[in-house]
């Protein structure tokens, strides 16, 4: 194996090194939380519970099984040992689908104290008047992936989220049609398309809309005739040059003059079609073995019809 090889090779390692760690929990952030709830969102036993919303900021699935949730600042403590820190949390379980977050999607999780009623109840509770620091582990038990402090003294069901999903600006959410909390979806949602609004506002017809539409059509058009144009002549020359090294031909003026390399199209698209009808199994079955005997026949007298027909006589 030469250098180059070996070259492309680490590149692909690192490529694929650096994808999966890119949608891995490292993609994850806490994205909203609701601390005192007592008429907003409910689980799914009907109560009003407070609730962690966490968000996939990447482009592909991202399982958050294995992960970790903790509300207990003493997992900071560099000198504990894994064991230890993994008892002072709750482990996302692996073996439940419903943890697989798709991308840019939302996961939620009610923090109840009450991990006995499933998956997404959570073996702590916020408090309601205090601060709350809330931190999301690896998988791993000792990779801190994001983490979070809650202000004390949030208004009952309002939210403390980030301004948008994944963004880094933290905001109060609640009180406000504009402003309302958003369990398991957008931070920010949009009410109105301005630039369709607009758009409306100016080509009420859609006139503009249609001309627009017929022009880049067109376009495309033009540049697929163009991309195939330049392909087909490029093939041709790789062709001449290849029927000119076939037949030891160097002069391009002697290959014209004995048509090297210039069969029709014809040709090519015939060629081109028992190709792909021996690809595709579509051709008739037949043997490449020919065989021609002599036929052989046994001749006698006695069977012959013209000895007993009466021959007329003579003069």
């Amino acid at each position: 194996m030469n250098k180059r090889k070996i070259g492309i090779l680490i590149v692909l390692l690192a490529a694929v090194c650096f994808s999966s760690y890119g949608q891995g929990a490292k993609s994850l952030k806490i994205n909203e939380i609701l601390v005192n709830n007592t008429d907003n969102y409910q689980d799914d036993y009907g109560q009003h519970s407070a609730w962690i919303e966490i968000f996939n900021t990447s482009f592909a699935s991202v399982d958050a099984g294995s992960c970790y949730l903790t509300n207990d600042k003493r997992v900071l403590d560099p000198n504990l040992s894994i064991e230890e820190r993994v008892s002072m949390m709750y482990t996302v379980p692996k073996s439940d689908v419903l943890t697989e977050i798709a991308p840019r999607q939302h996961l939620l999780f009610w923090a109840d104290n009450k991990p006995n009623r499933g998956t997404f109840h959570l073996n702590f509770a916020l408090d309601s008047v205090a601060s709350n620091w809330i931190a999301l582990y690896d998988a791993n038990g000792k990779t801190l992936v994001d983490s979070v402090t809650i202000p004390a003294n949030i208004p009952v069901n309002f939210s403390y989220a980030r301004e948008a999903d994944g963004a880094t600006k933290w905001v109060l959410k609640g009180g406000d049609d504009s402003n309302y909390v958003t369990p398991s979806t957008n931070n920010q949602t949009q009410d109105k398309q301005e630039k369709v609004d607009g758009f409306r506002k100016h080509d009420g017809l859609g006139i503009a809309m249609s001309v627009i539409a017929m022009t880049i059509v067109f376009c495309g058009l033009i540049l697929l005739y163009l991309s195939f144009r330049i392909i087909g002549n490029i093939s041709l020359k790789l062709a001449k040059r290849n029927a000119m090294k076939a037949h030891g031909i160097t002069d391009k003026k002697e290959a014209k003059e004995k048509a090297i390399g210039a069969e029709s199209g014809e040709v090519f698209a015939v060629i081109a079609l028992a190709l792909h009808e021996y690809q595709d199994n579509v051709h008739d079955i037949e043997d490449t073995i020919l065989t021609i005997n002599k036929v052989k026949r046994n001749y006698s007298p006695w069977n012959s019809k013209i000895y007993t027909l009466r021959q007329t006589p003579r003069k």
